[in-house]
């Protein structure tokens, strides 16, 4: 049995939608992107479904039968969905209460980072006063060490 061509395109498109807004800085379009990935989740479950009879004993001959393990994992997507619903529909309402918006921040690891290689200051170089430590040591150590402030020893 193939698919049918109208739910392979709309399966296509609840993806591509979900995965572009799951890319937005705003928590609200990242909610809505999941909400999306998960009903193309469920709709690409039932796709792969037999259609048939009610899978109960007795009622319908065992070859009529539809597929009742998409149902359940359906079932199982949708709770999954719903929790990460509420869980982002929480962060959602925390940052703006916080905020008063819901944009996702930069991290502060990773603006460091992002500056070290602008630099070309990568974790495998190493000043040249302190050639006798480990080459992967952190910027940040070399410089506590080199003043003599406290911080992680090798």
């Amino acid at each position: 049995m193939s698919p049918n061509l109208v739910y392979v395109v709309v399966v296509g498109v609840l993806f591509a939608t979900g995965v572009t807004l799951l890319l937005e800085r705003s928590l609200t379009r990242v909610l809505m992107g999941v909400i999306l990935l998960g009903n193309g989740a469920n709709l690409l479950l039932l796709t792969g479904g037999r259609a048939g009879g009610p899978p109960i004993v007795g009622t319908t001959a065992e070859e009529e039968m539809s597929d009742p393990l998409p149902q359940a994992m359906v079932l199982t997507a949708i709770v999954i969905t719903l929790g990460m619903t509420a869980f982002l529909l929480a962060l959602a309402y925390r940052s703006w209460h916080l905020n008063g918006h819901d944009e996702v921040q930069d991290d502060v690891e990773d603006q460091r980072i992002m500056e070290l290689a602008e630099r070309d200051e990568g974790p495998g170089t190493a000043d040249p006063e302190t050639t006798d430590r480990v080459p992967t040591a952190r910027a940040d150590d070399d410089r506590r060490v080199a003043a003599g402030a406290p911080g992680r020893t090798r």
